[in-house]
């Protein structure tokens, strides 16, 4: 495969030029300090969009050193908007996770920019649907390649040098559908439930060196993702109210989630609020998996 690691670009002082409408920040950073987060070195993946950006945006917010990764070039506009929105230091690195020289790669240049990393959160995913009696080899292999094979690679070493330090957090952005069966997504929930393993035994090895590893399982998101994965007549409401032909529940707090609310449970669950707190997995749901 080789290595897809292409340059590092790092965004300092510039101050706030968009039009754009700042979003809304979550309750854990309203513009106030949080231990274990402000001034640390973090990485987070996945960070050109979705989930990974409003992760990225809340760290910033916090006034952590965040490095933003994404096999997608435009992550390097992202760590310049964020820079510009949040005057905090960001930086970029595009790399391909489910290559472990390139993960290697791109911990070095994080490092050398940002300081030892203490904080991860591994949000890179892929989404494939589809019939499990019509599974495509080539689908379920680059679910699983994405999902399971990048989070073993971008876990495991950031524990590797977080255990020589005695100290770190990494959480892992899972799924519900790791546990809970959906009709039409048996590659992703099975990319995700080895994700999810994986993360679970790692935290295991590495509690006793000082290192924390969790789980942020979100339900349905408004994100590009979300909205690929619609098909024939489904919408946001028919999401929200559940499909018993496909065997699914709706939502009983009757909304999807924000991207905004998955990057407060994974900034809780770096923070020194969360200290004795690993292996856990934090559904954000909206109750949609009535807390299995």
């Amino acid at each position: 495969m080789g290595t897809a690691l292409c340059r590092m670009c790092a965004v300092r002082g510039a101050a706030y030029r968009n039009n754009q409408p700042s979003d809304s920040l979550g309750f854990m950073n309203q513009g106030r300090q949080i231990d274990g987060v402000t001034g640390a070195s973090v990485i987070v993946t996945g960070a050109a969009g979705g989930i990974g950006r409003a992760v990225a945006e809340a760290f910033a917010s916090a006034d952590a050193r965040v490095v933003l990764w994404d096999v997608d070039e435009r992550v390097h506009a992202v760590a310049t908007e964020i820079q510009e929105r949040r005057a905090a230091k960001a930086y970029a690195v595009c790399a391909d996770i489910t290559d472990r020289a390139a993960v290697r790669e791109a911990f070095d240049l994080s490092e050398s920019a940002a300081g030892g990393v203490s904080v991860v959160v591994h949000a890179a995913g892929r989404l494939s649907t589809g019939p499990a009696l019509e599974a495509a080899e080539e689908a379920w292999e680059r679910c699983l390649s994405t999902n399971a094979t990048g989070t073993m690679l971008v876990a495991s070493e950031a524990a590797r040098r977080m255990v020589s330090r005695g100290h770190g957090a990494i959480t892992v952005i899972s799924s519900n559908a790791a546990s809970t069966p959906r009709v039409g997504m048996s590659a992703y929930a099975a990319s995700k439930a080895a994700a999810s393993a994986f993360v679970r035994c790692l935290g295991l090895e590495v509690a006793g060196r000082g290192v924390r590893c969790n789980l942020v399982s979100p339900g349905s998101t408004d994100t590009a993702m979300l909205h690929q994965s619609w098909t024939g007549t489904a919408d946001m409401d028919s999401t929200i109210a559940g499909d018993p032909t496909a065997y699914r529940l709706g939502i009983p707090l009757r909304r999807v989630a924000q991207p905004q609310d998955i990057a407060d449970a994974a900034l809780f669950l770096s923070s020194t609020a969360a200290r004795h707190i690993t292996l856990h997995d934090l559904r954000v749901d909206g109750g949609a998996t009535l807390d299995m």
